[in-house]
C-alpha cells in the first residue's frame, strides 16, 4: 500500500511517491444477489470482540451500518494504530494499548492489516519500519516479525519498504518487498526467507519471474494462484507458489495500480492510488467493467484498498481524505463513511491516512479463501 514519501528506482523512470482464457464480462451483481463467494462458518467469537467498546457510534450523515456484514480492521497509518470499528461507527479495540509494547518495541506506519486464515492473528506490516508483525489479539501483544525495524535492507531479517503480508494456511508468510523488487515466502518463526520471487536488486521493472516491476501486493485467488500487482508499468500478474507465472495483463487506465485483488473467477478490482483517485473492475483481458472516479470536491485522494463485499458493494481507504468508505457500485454513491473527509484526528470518529482495511470474520480476506490458498511447492 502507501510507500510514504519514497521514490523506487525503477528501469522505466522516477515512480509517483507512495508505499504502498477470457472471464466474465458482467457489471457488478446487483445487491440483493448472492455473494460472491460463500464464508467459512463463523469462528468462535475472537477475544477482541467481547468487552465494550472503546468508544460510542461516530459514522458521517447518510452512512446506512447494514452495508456491513461485521466489524471491520483499519490500519491507521498515521495514528501508528490499529482499529477494529462496528457497522455503526463503534470502536471496539484498538492496539497498541498502554503496555502492549516491550520497552524499545516500536509500532510505526501500519499500512497494512489482515486477519490470519483462523481469524486469530493479525498480520501487520509496518512499511516505514521495514518490518512485517504478527498480532496477537488475545493479549494484546506482537508474537513475531519479520524483518529489522527501522533498519531497510535485502539481507536475511531484512525487508525495504515491505506490503501487504498475508498468512497462508500453513502460518507461512507471504509478502511483497517492494523496494528489493521481490516477493518472499517465509516459514513460521524463520528470519531467512523460504523462498525469494524475483532477483534481489534495487533496480525494479516488469519482467517476471525473475523481475517484478515495484511489487505492492500479492492477493490470495480461487483457484489456488496470487495476483500481484506491480507499480511500474501498471501490471498485474497472475502467480502460482512455484513461482510460474501463468499470465500478466493491464488494469486499463490506471497510473498507481495498488492491491488488485479477485472479486470472481474472472473479474478483478484494483484501487488507483493517485488524486483524483479510482476504483476499478476489469477483467483477465484488461477489459473495464466499472469505474468509481468522481471529480471535484468528491475525488477521490490517494485510495490504496479495495475489497469486494458480499453485497456486491466496495469496501475502501480514501488515504488523503483521511477516511474509509463503503461505495454502492449500482449508484457510484458512498452510503458509509467513517472519517470526516479530508480532517485527519486521532479522536473517536477520526482517522489520519488510513492505508489498509479488512472484514473481520468471517469474511476477512484470508479467511474467505483458506479454502484455495494453496501451500507451498516442497
Amino acid at each position: 500500500m502507501a510507500l510514504a514519501g519514497a521514490v523506487l528506482a525503477s528501469a522505466c523512470g522516477p515512480l509517483p511517491t507512495r508505499h504502498r482464457g477470457a472471464g466474465p464480462t458482467d457489471p457488478p451483481a446487483a445487491r440483493t444477489a448472492a455473494p460472491s463467494h460463500a464464508p467459512s462458518p463463523s469462528p468462535t467469537p475472537l477475544p477482541i470482540f467481547s468487552g465494550p467498546a472503546l468508544s460510542g457510534p461516530h459514522l458521517q450523515p447518510g452512512s446506512n451500518p447494514s452495508v456491513l456484514p461485521g466489524p471491520i480492521l483499519i490500519a491507521d497509518n498515521f495514528n501508528n494504530r490499529l482499529l477494529l470499528v462496528s457497522p455503526h461507527g463503534r470502536i471496539l479495540w484498538a492496539f497498541p494499548q498502554p503496555g502492549a509494547l516491550a520497552p524499545g518495541q516500536t509500532f510505526i506506519g501500519p499500512d497494512d492489516a489482515f486477519f490470519s486464515p483462523g481469524g486469530r492473528q493479525i498480520v501487520v506490516t509496518e512499511e516505514s519500519n521495514s518490518v512485517v508483525s504478527i498480532v496477537n489479539p488475545a493479549v494484546g501483544r506482537i508474537a513475531y516479525r519479520y524483518g529489522t525495524p527501522g533498519v531497510p535492507g535485502a539481507g536475511p531479517n531484512q525487508l525495504s519498504n515491505p506490503d501487504d503480508a498475508m498468512m497462508l494456511p500453513n502460518h507461512d508468510l507471504l509478502m511483497a518487498d517492494i523496494k528489493n523488487c521481490r516477493l518472499l515466502l517465509v516459514a513460521p518463526g524463520a528470519h531467512v526467507p523460504a523462498r525469494i520471487y524475483g532477483q534481489t536488486t534495487p533496480y525494479c521493472y516488469h519482467a517476471p519471474p525473475q523481475r517484478w516491476g515495484s511489487p505492492n501486493g500479492v492477493f490470495p485467488m480461487r483457484n489456488g494462484n496470487y495476483l500481484v500487482t506491480e507499480i511500474n508499468g501498471d501490471w498485474v500478474d497472475e502467480m502460482n507458489l512455484a513461482g510460474q507465472v501463468i499470465r500478466s495483463w493491464h488494469p486499463p487506465g490506471v497510473r498507481y495500480p495498488s492491491d488488485t485483488n479477485q472479486v470472481r473467477p474472472g473479474v478483478y478490482l484494483v484501487a488507483d492510488y493517485s488524486s483524483p483517485g479510482q476504483i476499478e473492475m476489469f477483467n483477465r483481458q484488461g477489459v473495464l467493467l466499472w469505474r468509481y472516479r468522481p471529480l471535484g470536491a468528491q475525488s477521490l485522494n490517494h485510495p490504496s484498498i479495495a475489497l469486494p463485499l458480499p453485497n456486491g458493494d466496495i469496501l475502501a481507504t480514501d488515504d488523503r481524505n483521511d477516511r474509509v468508505i463503503v461505495i454502492d457500485p449500482r449508484t457510484h454513491r458512498i452510503v458509509w463513511q467513517y472519517g470526516v473527509t479530508g480532517v485527519p484526528g486521532s479522536a473517536p470518529g477520526y482517522l489520519n491516512n488510513p492505508d489498509g482495511v479488512d472484514l473481520a470474520p468471517p469474511y476477512s480476506l484470508d479467511m474467505v479463501h483458506a479454502a484455495t490458498m494453496g501451500l507451498p511447492p516442497p
